[in-house]
């Protein structure tokens, strides 16, 4: 008797020994960020915020409005973005209900030869020889059927946190995509007003060109007949010929880039070809008001996807909770109840009746160099995690500063290309009356035409400019999405 005492104080020891072995001292880790952004943007002229401003206020020209709503409702890229927060969604809840037990109702029918020497089989061959039981308690002989009818369950019991971990980890990633949604929102609305003004930009510098066509074309007759009247030669001809054949070549190319450009504005739109509805010139739009970007401590607010960088961090985090949990033993229990026999006829029977409950502790001994791997790698991913929050980070400070002194710059930038569009054009009307005494050569003539198409060209762009850093500046500090 005291030898097998003997011998249980040995087993339990060694169970003690590989149980421990599997709990080994596994400090807590956590991936956190301790970067602290600057009190003040540099350029910044006061403390209030286009963030919180709706698109439909932000945005006064009504066709772009309609744009954006007609997008928000169809756009592909959106529609795809909802769907990951359903995926997340069910991922949440299937995190969730691993909290909580399962249970599978179970209609199960088996049979089973026993051999000769075993225990079953020597047991049922004794048992009916038995003088104590009845003729419905005779077990059939081998082979012998198993029926069961009733109900299973099993919940493993949450002794370390790994599974509320995991539900947080999927909670987490839950309102991030929630974010990414809203991200895709504010990047619809900036790609949809940048090709909007593009496009005004565009049918701006169409009217320039062929305004100027009108006026080298006029030039080109002029010549003609002066050539004919012996005041200028073949070679003056073909420079004003040439010059009018380039600037018809950019009506074309410009042309195509309108039609690429509508193109893709239907296509954000989720439609096919078809006219997009305008303003009539980019010059006449009124630039959104009060541009401003706040403080940069609020970008951690507004910016959807810093808000999805700080959450899938805090989901890696969780992850790395969970997967130091891997290292402890995990309680299981295995109720059931229903009803089991070894005849079909009985199954239902009163005396069929059972139920029962399994507890079972598990904890992980030679596996345990894979739960290292996954532990590894969580935490490279948290690490991971931490440095895209942190990019994001300054990727947006960097955006609002350029947003910023874009929109300055390019408005002091158009108001110099004005005055020397208008210089240009005194100079094309001088060279003309020039030439026509005698007074001023045709390459004159030329250069001074060519050089205000050009001016035209570049003011029309930067009208553009200062729209599309507006928008980016709109972007940049978490705008759009609202």
């Amino acid at each position: 008797m005291q030898i097998h005492q003997i011998k249980y104080k040995y087993y339990a020891a060694f169970v003690a020994v590989l149980l421990a072995a599997g709990c080994g001292n596994y400090k807590s880790a956590t991936v956190t960020s301790s970067m602290k952004l600057p009190d003040t943007f540099a350029v910044a002229k006061d403390t209030g915020n286009i963030a919180a401003i709706p698109i439909s206020t932000f945005f006064s020209d009504t066709y772009l409005v309609s744009l954006i709503d007609t997008a928000m409702a169809a756009n592909l890229d959106i529609l795809s973005a909802l769907q990951r927060v359903e995926v997340a969604n069910a991922n949440l809840r299937y995190s969730g209900g691993a909290l909580l037990p399962s249970v599978n109702l179970n209609v199960n029918a088996g049979i089973e030869k026993y051999g000769d020497y075993t225990m079953n089989g020597v047991g049922n061959y004794d048992t009916n020889l038995s003088s104590n039981i009845n003729k419905d308690q005779r077990i059939p002989t081998n082979p012998t059927p198993d029926y069961f009818v009733g109900f299973r369950s099993s919940w493993e019991i949450d002794l370390w946190g790994k599974l509320h971990s995991r539900k947080q980890a999927a909670f987490s990633r839950f309102l991030a995509s929630q974010n990414g949604y809203k991200m895709v929102m504010t990047s619809l609305t900036s790609q949809i007003a940048t090709a909007y003004y593009q496009l005004l930009a565009l049918d701006y510098e169409l009217k320039v060109i062929r305004r100027n066509i009108i006026l080298q074309n006029n030039a080109l007759e002029i010549v003609k007949i002066q050539k004919l009247g012996g005041r200028a030669t073949e070679l003056a001809v073909q420079q004003f010929l040439a010059q009018l054949k380039r600037t018809q070549g950019l009506e074309y190319a410009t042309l195509q880039q309108i039609t690429e450009t509508e193109n893709q504005l239907n296509f954000l739109t989720g439609k096919f070809s078809q006219p997009i509805k305008r303003d009539t010139s980019i010059n006449t739009l009124v630039l959104p008001k009060a541009l401003t970007a706040g403080i940069p401590s609020q970008l951690l607010l507004n910016r959807p996807d810093i808000k999805e960088a700080e959450l899938e961090l805090r989901a890696m985090n969780a992850d790395i909770k969970a997967a130091r949990a891997a290292f402890f033993p995990s309680l299981t229990l295995s109720p059931y109840v229903g009803f089991n026999s070894f005849a079909s006829s009985l199954l239902f029977n009163t005396g069929s009746f059972v139920y029962g409950i399994v507890g079972g502790v598990t904890a992980p001994i030679f596996n345990r160099r894979q739960i290292k791997a996954d532990y590894a790698r969580n935490i490279a991913e948290g690490k991971q995690a931490l440095y895209s929050y942190q990019k994001t980070i300054l990727s947006s400070f960097q955006e609002v500063m350029n947003g910023l002194k874009g929109v300055e710059n390019y408005q002091n930038y158009y108001l110099q290309k004005q005055q020397e569009v208008q210089a240009l054009n005194n100079a094309v009307d001088v060279a003309n009356d020039l030439y026509l005494v005698g007074r001023a050569n045709y390459l004159e003539v030329i250069t001074a035409q060519r050089s205000v198409l050009d001016a035209e060209l570049e003011l029309a762009n930067t009208r553009k400019n200062i729209f599309i850093n507006a928008i980016n500046l709109y972007r940049s500090v978490g705008g759009g999405w609202r």
